[in-house]
């Protein structure tokens, strides 16, 4: 099975691609451009993303929002991440939210898939803490400042294949597999 996937980022192309392969489906990046709502709210994001997506392409094809949602800022920047991050960076980021005795933040990826019909979503998601530096290579955004529950290193630290196969992305796209692999209309 091809699907599309609307996604301009070298890095959730290749995990996408290495952890939807495993079951068959051959992933066809496709780097469009399309404005974003700026929200906090994911599940809008991801709907309003999708849609426009479908609108340029005109075929099935899925998108993808992450985001951080730190426990000390009321779950704050949730959709707004990207935004969030390229103001402040990794080294911002760890020394106001990686210090202290409160460094919790839920890690959330919510994938939107139009069939050409309907919108479905899925959600996949890690508990974990800031840094309080930034560790390992800071290639793909924050992963280099989450270090998820269970584990002394950060994503970045922890190398592809140990992240890919317990991130927030993986356990999205999990579900959103298992979808397609039951559902008539994939």
């Amino acid at each position: 099975m091809r699907l599309r996937f609307l996604s301009n980022n070298k890095y959730k192309i290749a995990e996408v691609r290495s952890i939807l392969g495993t079951i068959g489906v051959d992933v066809v990046p496709v780097g469009k451009k399309i404005e974003e709502i700026q929200t906090t709210d994911i599940e809008k994001l991801v709907r309003d993303k999708c849609v426009k997506a479908f609108r340029i392409i005109g075929r099935p094809l899925f998108v993808e929002h992450t985001g951080l949602f730190i426990e000390t800022m009321n779950q704050f920047p949730g959709g707004l991440t990207q935004i969030f991050w390229d103001t402040l960076d990794a080294d911002r980021v760890s020394a106001l939210f990686g210090q202290g005795d409160d460094t919790r933040v839920l890690a959330k990826t919510r994938i939107g898939y139009c069939d050409g019909r309907r919108i479905h979503q899925f959600e996949g998601e890690i508990s974990g803490r800031l840094s309080p530096q930034p560790q390992g290579n800071r290639d793909f955004q924050w992963d280099c400042v989450f270090v998820p529950d269970g584990s002394s290193q950060t994503f970045a630290e922890m190398g592809e294949d140990a992240k890919n196969a317990i991130s927030m992305r993986r356990k999205a796209l999990d579900v959103f597999a298992e979808y397609l692999r039951t559902s008539t209309s994939a």
